[in-house]
């Protein structure tokens, strides 16, 4: 049954409520380190709940090389591309149950019942009547992006973590899922914050390695149980199959490979978005030497015929359309050769990248430039040139469109040239250094 919550703890938690619009590729959120997506359509926007890294704080006795989070934002798009924080909606010390300055809010879900949404997250109790480890909690609101409010029990009978929620269409019956050494799941009562049957250990998966973050999803009368597993040394997205929420499920395939750079850990969701599907993922982009801040992606996820998944090959352009009238950050690449990626300030990665022309003949490809019916008369580029150049810009479906002829000079500075030859509707970006050397580009933006 629904608990009581004092005017204070509502009047808290709505003060965090800011809204701060981002736009991105991959990773999608760059104004903050964000893990473990779980991804929601809610009407016509998809809601994102991730965890959040930060920086383990001095004097609070906590490791500096592990996982540090204290609280959780929504994130809100109507297009993939346009992302709109809308704040903290949970943190750890207006959680009445849980242990204070734990910093243990890790990877949670939201799911939409009758009107209502529900928040599940996982943290350390403060009281060891609930139970030692980590326990699972509910926070309730009226809207999507907030203001939740906390229950202040955990869910009872549950210990682990990763929570995941599923309601079936076929039924209405819902179900939560977690991970603690094995995956398992349950039966919720229509209150959402309760279990309304045993706990059930689901087999069928691998023995050997770590296996955590179930996320399960129905298509075509099929459950997909899809989890992170260590097959060999750092985690990898796979998926089981089964005709039942509960199981037995079968192995079925691998999603997403083990990173290429390093990352240890990946965490997944899948959602059906204006017909297509989408895997939402994390890595460690804005953090490349150090795999405990994390941020979050998305990519287009396929299905073959019988149903299976097609892997999903992580790209940095990620996904949706690119308004040829904001800034396109090129680094984001869909394509490349000879030119590099780097930081623009490796102290503070939030700053995003640059793309480095070292010699003549490098270029790099953006895809799905959205020019619409507008005709473009300048183009305008972010750059940095330590010499005298020539940077062209053209598409694979008009050729060359404009030609800067870079002076050299120091520091950052915007150059704008006319174009020739105006696009229209979509187009894919080519931009080639076709002599000089050493240009670094931050953007380009039509106008």
């Amino acid at each position: 049954m629904m608990r009581k919550h004092t005017k204070e703890a509502v009047a808290v938690i709505v003060s965090l409520a800011v809204t701060i619009t981002a736009s991105a590729q991959n990773p999608f959120i760059t104004n903050q380190f964000t893990a473990d997506p779980s991804a929601r359509v809610f009407g016509n926007r998809v809601y994102v709940f991730p965890s959040h890294d930060i920086q383990a704080p001095d004097g609070k006795n906590l490791r500096k090389d592990w996982f540090c989070m204290e609280d959780y934002h929504v994130f809100s798009s109507e297009n993939l591309v346009d992302w709109t924080d809308h704040g903290v909606i949970v943190t750890q010390n207006k959680v009445s149950w849980v242990k204070r300055d734990s910093y243990a809010m890790w990877a949670p879900d939201a799911i939409e019942r009758n009107g209502k949404y529900y928040f599940y997250f996982p943290a350390t109790p403060k009281d060891s009547t609930i139970g030692r480890g980590f326990t699972i909690g509910v926070a309730i609101a009226d809207k999507p992006e907030g203001p939740y409010i906390p229950e202040d029990r955990p869910i009872k009978g549950v210990r682990g973590i990763d929570p995941g929620v599923f309601i079936d269409k076929k039924d209405g019956q819902a179900y939560l899922y977690w991970s603690q050494g094995n995956l398992y799941g349950a039966k919720l009562k229509a209150n959402m914050l309760e279990l309304d049957s045993e706990v059930f250990t689901l087999k069928e998966f691998p023995t050997k390695g770590l296996k955590e973050g179930p996320y399960v999803f129905e298509r075509n009368g099929i459950y997909y149980m899809t989890y992170p597993h260590v097959e060999n040394n750092i985690e990898r997205l796979e998926y089981a199959t089964s005709d039942n929420p509960l199981g037995p499920f079968k192995f079925a395939g691998v999603i997403m490979d083990e990173s290429p750079t390093g990352c240890w850990t990946n965490h997944q969701s899948i959602i059906q978005f204006k017909n297509q599907w989408y895997l939402f993922y994390h890595h460690n982009d804005l953090s490349p030497r150090f795999d405990k801040k994390r941020s979050v992606r998305v990519d287009s996820l396929f299905f073959n015929p019988d149903g299976t998944i097609k892997k999903v090959i992580p790209t940095l352009r990620g996904v949706g359309l690119t308004n040829a009238l904001k800034e396109i950050q090129i680094d984001r690449y869909s394509h490349i050769s000879g030119a590099t990626v780097d930081f623009i300030d490796t102290v503070n990665t939030f700053g995003g990248w640059k793309t480095v022309f070292a010699k003549g003949g490098d270029w790099v490809q953006y895809n799905s430039v959205d020019f619409g019916s507008f005709k473009a008369r300048t183009v305008t580029i972010r750059v940095k040139a330590d010499a005298n150049a020539v940077l062209q810009i053209g598409t694979k479906q008009n050729g060359i469109i404009a030609e800067a002829k870079l002076i050299k000079r120091s520091g950052w500075h915007d150059v704008e040239i006319p174009v020739k030859k105006a696009p229209k509707d979509v187009n894919d970006l080519v931009i080639t250094l076709t002599t000089g050397k050493d240009v670094e580009v931050d953007w380009i933006k039509f106008k």
